[in-house]
């Protein structure tokens, strides 16, 4: 996607209309809309009978959250600012979502096959299915979706609206790892890890396709690869995966207790991945220049042209 020239804005435009679509002011409504939504169905779960299964409760209230969150989306968040765009379009969506749990399978199976190699990951035994519904509706499709909606949809979208794409990639980047920095077992090295390796990783998704379909798939592809497959911590939340695995030796290599996304490993693997995908964005110009350059241009090129 090559970047379009940008119109000025129509200088007859109330004051209230360039506030409310300037790109920062987007992005703040953006997040009181998913705040809201998660406040509401919140105070609604808890009125709501509780089923008697767990993980149909699991079911239910995931599904439920993402199908509200989504249809805020479409119906509010992608009007907002000036440039509108969706970015949960209905085409690509299943072949792109598709694409992202496989590439969070293969890049996770990487890690796990570096940490096996260098004698820090031992499957010790078979394990069973008991967490298989948390993990896919927790780890998986709520904490894929959602956190890329908030994440890559929002705060990179609007920060790279305002600042440009590399600004968007580090502030993104950095507000994801200091979410993490309040899980279980989080140190300062496992937040700044996640912030690298997860940061790229998924902001480069959504640069190379300019939709969050990917980026949801790795992300949640990546989560139940590692919680149920590997049985390895999913960010410091240890699961019952369907083999016994242990972790031992240098907590470098093995992340600790908040597991192999915070080994030097998992930063490697994952980083180089998505510098790979940013890379790719770039040469196919999927960048986009911060707003008062991309203004300063648009005036040049008018000047151009009444010349």
């Amino acid at each position: 996607m090559t970047e379009k020239p940008v119109a000025l804005a129509d200088p007859a435009r109330p004051l209230w209309r360039k506030i409310w679509e300037f790109p920062l002011v987007a992005m703040v409504v953006a997040i009181a809309v998913v705040a809201a939504c998660i406040a509401g169905l919140g105070a609604l779960f808890n009125v709501l009978p509780v089923f008697d299964d767990d993980n149909l409760n699991l079911v239910v209230r995931g599904l439920a959250s993402v199908i509200v969150t989504f249809a805020a989306y479409k119906l509010i968040i992608r009007r907002l600012g000036e440039r509108r765009h969706d970015d949960l379009p209905w085409k690509g969506a299943l072949g792109d979502t598709a694409l992202g749990l496989g590439a969070g399978f293969a890049i996770f199976t990487t890690v796990v096959g570096a940490a096996t190699l260098a004698g820090v990951y031992r499957i010790t035994g078979w394990g069973n299915w008991t967490d298989f519904v948390e993990i896919v509706m927790s780890a998986g499709l709520v904490a894929g979706f959602m956190e890329e909606l908030l994440m890559r949809g929002i705060v990179f979208r609007w920060m790279e609206e305002f600042a440009g794409s590399w600004a968007a990639l580090a502030v993104s980047s950095l507000v994801f790892g200091l979410l993490h920095m309040g899980n279980q077992h989080a140190t300062l090295f496992s937040s700044l890890a996640i912030a690298v390796e997860a940061g790229i990783l998924l902001g480069g998704a959504y640069m190379l396709t300019r939709s969050l379909w990917l980026a949801i798939g790795i992300h949640a592809g990546w989560n139940v690869t590692q919680g149920f497959i590997y049985d390895v911590p999913v960010s410091g939340n240890a699961w019952q995966g369907m083999v016994e695995a242990r972790l031992a030796g240098p907590e470098l290599l093995t992340g600790g207790a908040f597991g192999l996304e915070a080994s030097v490993i998992a930063l490697v693997v994952a980083t180089g991945a998505g510098i790979w995908m940013v890379v790719r964005a770039r040469r196919e110009g999927n960048f986009m220049q911060p707003w008062w350059t991309r203004r300063r241009i648009a005036r040049m090129e008018q000047a151009a042209i009444a010349e």
